[in-house]
């Protein structure tokens, strides 16, 4: 079985249902049935085979939230080409590695965007391509062409916050094994109704959102971008049950008056959040607004969803819960021995979600493995009962003076103080201990570094407490969140 064949319980199911409710181009909201997404789907895939495009060819797409992102999609799961997806932020630089790496039959993007490619790559308009379809006679055939479940259904390039993007190979059975457990373990349904916000070129809008809907049948109101002076109007005119989002997306949530959030959740069945850790304190402020226990999970490019707080059962807070049906999970030291219960390691994972590798980079998909398990590079710890709780990158990890430093538990305390909007903890070099954590914080006001050294020493060790406070006014973030340390300005000189 491959995507389009369960996509088919929904698009052949349920032809006369709603599935997708749009910003049209006149400003008014247009509804999609089913059965119309599937016709899109069909047009664009015969337009794509007269350009060229077979099983197993690549396919760019660089577009914002839109149907004509759904129609490009839908068409190479049809034909068996392999969808490419690329973060609409990017520019000719990262345009250019992707391409040059991918090796695509077709890149397509938006008329505005044609000249961030490559000459050579020559891409098309989204528009040009509508026009194909515009012009197709008759009603286009559906199209199926048989596929291993093993064969690529895409190549998602990784958000790069250490360096250049890999392609991530994700196969049919990787996607397959996602969107059931989804489905299954959050008790997505026809009825549902789904707010999606987050960008269709990364997993967590595509693979989560997406295909849940075309599976379960629920019905979806895609949205380009999250705003939230436009969030109250829409939770209100849709009255989603579902929502997924990122802990930025949620911090400026909070901003709603109390009672608008009331509102909200009162007729909301699920939010669930991933993508970067959510402060343990925004889920408690959340639920006291919105009447929710957001439902923190863990995933990755390479892997979808692997582990996740439970639907029904305690989710809880700092944590991202229990490893999902099919996942195994385990923490190991460097060597790759599995550690004790409530001590920190490198999580490993492996099933059936799993990626197989890199797109020819033969070399980091042999690093990315050990013994069959894929080394996510991230650290954490398994509480006795099986919760998961992640303590930030291994790349991360600061060394001072022999001690282990953790960046996420220190980035936690600072959270927590009134003020603070975003922190980032980094190690720089020191002569005496080989390292020592600095600190950056976006606040309110000037930083009085006594105030925040104080507040540190009452819940941290002293090695653990920042040498410096170092005041920003941003933190540099991938588009969902992710902050990219490598980017934040040098360290400053410390003397002692």
């Amino acid at each position: 079985m491959q995507l389009a064949d369960v996509f088919d319980f929904s698009l052949v199911g349920r032809v006369d249902s709603p599935a997708i409710d749009y910003d049209r181009d006149d400003g008014a909201v247009g509804t999609l049935t089913f059965g119309e997404v599937d016709r899109r789907a069909c047009g664009m895939a015969a337009v794509l085979t007269r350009r060229g495009v077979r099983r197993g060819d690549r396919v760019v797409l660089h577009l914002s939230n839109r149907v004509d992102f759904l129609d490009v999609f839908l068409a190479c799961m049809k034909l068996g080409a392999v969808f490419v997806p690329v973060n609409v932020l990017y520019r000719e630089r990262e345009i250019a590695h992707i391409v040059a790496d991918a090796d695509p039959a077709l890149c397509i993007t938006s008329a505005e965007h044609v000249t961030l490619f490559p000459v050579s790559a020559r891409p098309v308009s989204i528009g040009s391509l509508l026009d194909d379809v515009h012009r197709l006679g008759g009603a286009p055939p559906r199209a199926r062409v048989a596929l291993d479940g093993d064969d690529a259904a895409m190549i998602v390039y990784t958000s790069g916050t250490t360096g250049r993007s890999k392609g991530a190979v994700l196969s049919h059975n990787n996607c397959l094994a996602n969107v059931a457990n989804i489905v299954t373990c959050w008790q997505i349904a026809d009825a549902d109704r789904f707010l999606a916000v987050l960008p269709l070129f990364h997993v967590h809008g595509l693979a989560l959102g997406v295909m849940s809907c075309l599976v379960s049948g629920c019905r979806m109101r895609l949205v380009e971008r999250f705003d939230v002076h436009r969030a109250a109007t829409l939770f209100r005119d849709f009255v989603p049950t579902l929502f997924f989002g990122v802990p930025t997306i949620y911090i400026r949530l909070l901003e709603l008056p109390r009672g608008v959030a009331k509102e909200i959740g009162a007729h909301m069945r699920l939010f669930a959040c991933g993508s970067a850790p959510l402060p343990a304190h925004v889920l408690t402020a959340f639920r006291e607004a919105f009447g929710h226990t957001i439902l923190e999970r863990y995933g990755m490019s390479e892997t979808l969803m692997n582990i996740g707080n439970p639907y029904s059962g305690e989710r809880r807070a700092g944590t991202v819960g229990l490893p999902f049906p099919g996942v195994s999970v385990r923490i190991v030291d460097a060597d790759g021995m599995p550690v004790p219960n409530d001590t920190v390691g490198e999580l490993e994972v492996r099933g059936s979600n799993v990626f197989s590798g890199y797109w020819r980079n033969q070399a980091a998909t042999a690093a990315a493995f050990r013994d069959g398990w894929f080394r996510t590079g991230d650290l954490a710890e398994r509480s006795p009962d099986g919760y998961f709780t992640l303590r930030g990158r291994s790349t991360d990890l600061i060394i001072s003076g022999g001690f282990n430093i953790y960046p996420r538990e220190i980035e936690d305390v600072l959270l927590e103080v009134p003020g603070v909007l975003g922190a980032a903890v980094v190690g720089a070099p020191d002569a005496r201990r080989g390292e020592i954590p600095i600190a950056y914080l976006v606040t309110d006001d000037p930083i009085d570094e006594s105030r925040f050294r104080d507040i540190c020493s009452r819940s941290l060790a002293s090695f653990k407490v920042p040498r410096s406070f170092v005041r920003v006014d941003t933190l540099p973030r991938t588009a969902l969140g992710k902050i990219q340390k490598h980017l934040l300005p040098a360290p400053p000189i410390v003397s002692e």
